[in-house]
């Protein structure tokens, strides 16, 4: 599970978590940080490979990412972007997905920090861990299968997280558009209010009631929505990681058109 914290919760607990910022470098050391965080940049926790470029690193990778920012497994882990949150959940989830829990999202990004805040550019004291990735009892994690029976499945709904004139140009059949930026708010950076968030998800028939299945294309995107899922109490998002990078890959069945809805 996800949780979203305020600015102001984080400033009253971070003596009892970690601290995570996912920017490039040269932003977290020139711009300046939240004091205590450590860097993990974004590209740094993606897979390089040619043919699953963006989709989760080997969990060795990851436990070495963990340790060098003084991680452990029992750390709970707060994570911020300057991008209202899209990488810090990639960051997230992919913990999730390697069994790490007690996990929190920035609400409102770098820049809510920001204007209230006190920043720095000091690089902090960070005494590495030998952090271990543990095997989770289970992960949202979904294959290509199981979106496939989804589309038959009447208490499934199929999520494309993607902007419209993508979701235009192909997508799985039957999946409803919901771009990850129509939960967010342009001026605050953070959340909308929950009631507009929930009107906006029960117009598009993504209801606690039923199994939410995200995709996108190569699954960042799909982890702000699962985030604000999972904060919302929704129990059953499934999170398809290869998204629509692989399902078109492997030959998919798409649909054309359909991207009218705001």
């Amino acid at each position: 599970m996800i949780e979203l914290v305020s600015p102001a919760w984080l400033d009253a607990n971070a003596d009892e978590v970690r601290i995570v910022d996912v920017r490039d470098a040269w932003e977290y050391d020139g711009i300046g940080h939240v004091p205590g965080a450590a860097n993990v940049p974004f590209d740094s926790f993606r897979s390089a490979a040619d043919d699953d470029a963006g989709m989760l690193p080997g969990a060795e990778r990851f436990a070495e990412l963990l340790s060098e920012a003084g991680v452990t497994p029992e750390d709970p882990i707060v994570a911020y972007d300057d991008t209202h949150g899209v990488f810090a959940a990639r960051f997230l989830v992919t913990a999730l997905c390697y069994g790490h829990d007690e996990l929190y999202l920035l609400d409102g990004d770098y820049s809510a920090w920001n204007r209230e805040y006190e920043t720095t550019d000091d690089a902090p004291d960070i005494e590495p861990t030998d952090y271990v990735v543990s095997e989770p009892e289970a992960t949202p994690l979904v294959d290509m299968a199981t979106v496939e029976a989804a589309m038959d499945d009447p208490d499934a709904v199929i999520v494309d997280t993607r902007r419209a004139e993508e979701f235009a140009e192909g997508h799985i059949p039957g999946a409803v558009r919901l771009d990850w930026k129509e939960l967010v708010d342009d001026e605050t950076r953070g959340l909308k209010p929950e009631e507009e968030i929930r009107a906006i998800l029960e117009e598009r028939g993504i209801t606690t009631d039923r199994r939410i299945v995200l995709y996108c294309n190569t699954a960042r995107r799909i982890s702000h929505t699962y985030a604000v899922l999972s904060h919302l109490g929704y129990e059953t998002v499934e999170f398809y990681e290869g998204s629509f990078t692989e399902w078109t890959d492997a030959g998919g069945p798409i649909e054309t058109g359909g991207a009218d809805a705001e």
